[in-house]
Order: C-alpha cells, then structure tokens, then sequence
C-alpha cells in the first residue's frame, strides 16, 4: 500500500455528479503523482465507482497498484427505476442495496465487484459496515473470506467502518489482515488510543484511516462554522476546537488539513491514509499536503495545549512508526 490512497466514493457521484472525464483525470492524476492504492466499493454509486476506477486502471500493470472493495451490501434490481438514489449518490435509483453477510451474498458481491472493476481478483476485501451485523459478520462473513484469501482468490481480508469498539472485537476475534477505521483517530478523537490502535500493534493487524478530516471540520485552514463532522452539522464546541487547533498549526508554519494527514501516519499501526478525491485538483492538493513539512514543535505545542492526546504518537517522536 502507498501510505496516501485514493477513496473513491466521489466517483460514485457522492453528493454530487462527477463526469466521465473528470473520474478518469483523477485516477491518471494520482497515478503520475506516484498514489497506487484504490479503495472503492459496490454501495458507492451503485456501482458506479468500480466501473470507473476499473476503466481508468484497465491500461495499468496489474502488479504496480492495489485496489480494495467491500463486500456486504448486495445490490438488488429494481423493477423500475424511480428517481435519484437516497443513500447520498447522484445515481439513478436503479439497484436497492440489501445486507447480505451470508457465504452465497459474499461471493455474489465478490463476483459483481470483479466484473464491474474489469479484474481477475482484488488485493483486499472489507466486511463493509456490518455494524448492525455483527453476528453474521462473524459467523459467516469472517469464513468465507478466510476461505477466498487460502485460496488466493484475494490477497487480504478485513473490515471497514466508523466503530472502533466493534473493529476491536472482530481483531480479537478473527485473523484479518486489516482494518479501515474512518473517522475515529483523528486530531480531534483520539479514544481508538484506548483499545483498537494498541491491539492491532499486538495482533499484526495493519489501519487503514479513512476520514482523517472528519467529514469536513479539518479540510480547510480556517474551519469554517457551519462545517460537517461526521455527515452532521459540526457543534460548536468542536468547531472551536478544531479553529484552536488551525491557530496552532498556522503559528507554525502549516496547515490544519496538512496536519490532519500526517498525524495519524505516525501510529505503528498505520499503513495508509485514505483520502478521497473528484477531480484531478484534488489529488494534486492532497499529495501537496501529504508531502508538506511539518515542524516538530507543532505536537509539542497541541499537546501542551491539550488539543491533543499525551500519549499520541506524532511524527518524529520515539514512539512513532518509521
């Protein structure tokens, strides 16, 4: 994995339309800029997404980049289209998704995902969300991934959602290889320090994090008050927390959206931090922060002002990931 990946929700029109063109400029953008490490999956767009990753990947050797999907939510015909999607994508509502974490939903998932995508396998495969299907992830969603990935049909197997208390359980539980966590270690939350960062160091299980900039509140430099966190309208006190945070990095010579990115890459943990994009702008912006120096005197600042977690690891620090 390249430490920055691309999400690719917005290909999927997440919120708003993205044209043809544009989903190509941002994977060919990404690739020149030396980003190998695609996530996608079946729910964003319907579908969409995979078959434009796959469309700007088809000319690319297959050996040089790593796509992640999802599996879990099958999607379902419906027998006449009624209007847009409901679930947050500018798509024809033309499949309804249906959680399905049993063997036979698993590999019919799997099967739409490789035809959409336009490959022969994928390089890792998440239990997408089973937050409220814990007992079927479990019981036969882990399985039947275990069995894919002995028989290579994938390289890796785990999980992706926004409750780090229920990664925690399946790292206990399985023997999956990584995790997606979004939204959960972040500048702003930092409780995943408690329980799932220190045991997946324990187990061997590498992270993914995904919404480093919390929906929103730490995208811009100045965050602005009537910025998103977590899909909602951010509460005041976070806003003012996030802007304290803005106050210090400015002082230092840097950007909130530049420290967002770097801070997690710090954990022993973390592989990669999956930043999503629409345009061929966007990508550029995010390598420019990801390759932004930092000075060390940032951490030491935020943590003295309490704006950070003490026994966070930070960029430079002894505890910190090579």
């Amino acid at each position: 994995m390249s430490e920055l990946s691309v999400g690719c929700a917005q290909l999927g029109n997440l919120y708003r339309e993205v044209s043809d063109g544009d989903s190509l400029a941002t994977v060919e953008r990404a690739w020149l800029l030396g980003v190998r490490t695609f996530d996608t999956a079946p729910h964003y767009g319907l579908g969409l997404s995979e078959r434009r990753l796959g469309a700007a990947l088809r000319s690319r050797p297959r050996h040089e980049y790593v796509v992640s999907s999802k599996v879990g939510r099958l999607l379902e015909p419906v027998d006449r289209t009624a209007g847009l999607d409901d679930e947050g994508f500018v798509v024809p509502a033309t499949h309804r998704r249906v959680f399905d974490f049993s063997p036979e939903g698993i590999l019919r998932s799997l099967t739409g995902s490789l035809e959409r995508l336009g490959l022969d396998r994928l390089d890792l495969v998440y239990l997408h969300d089973p937050d409220d299907y814990m007992a079927a992830a479990l019981a036969t969603g882990y399985p039947t991934l275990a069995k894919l990935r002995k028989e290579g049909v994938v390289r890796a197997i785990g999980a992706g959602m926004n409750n780090a208390a229920l990664l925690a359980r399946l790292v206990r539980e399985t023997d999956i290889d990584v995790v997606m966590l979004a939204g959960r270690y972040t500048l702003l939350e930092q409780e995943s320090l408690d329980d799932l960062l220190p045991l997946c160091v324990e187990r061997g299980v590498d992270i993914v994090a995904a919404g480093v900039f919390n929906s929103g509140l730490l995208a811009q430099p100045q965050p602005r008050p009537d910025a998103k966190y977590n899909y909602s309208d951010a509460p005041p006190e976070l806003v003012q927390r996030a802007q304290a945070i803005a106050a210090v990095c400015k002082r230092h010579g840097t950007s909130l959206p530049a420290a967002a990115l770097a801070f997690p890459l710090a954990h022993p943990a973390i592989v990669s931090v999956c930043v999503g994009a629409r345009s061929a702008a966007q990508i550029e912006r995010n390598v420019a922060l990801y390759a932004e120096p930092i000075a060390t005197d940032l951490w030491e600042e935020l943590k003295a002002e309490r704006l950070l977690r003490e026994d966070a690891p930070v960029p430079g620090s002894d505890h910190a990931r090579p």
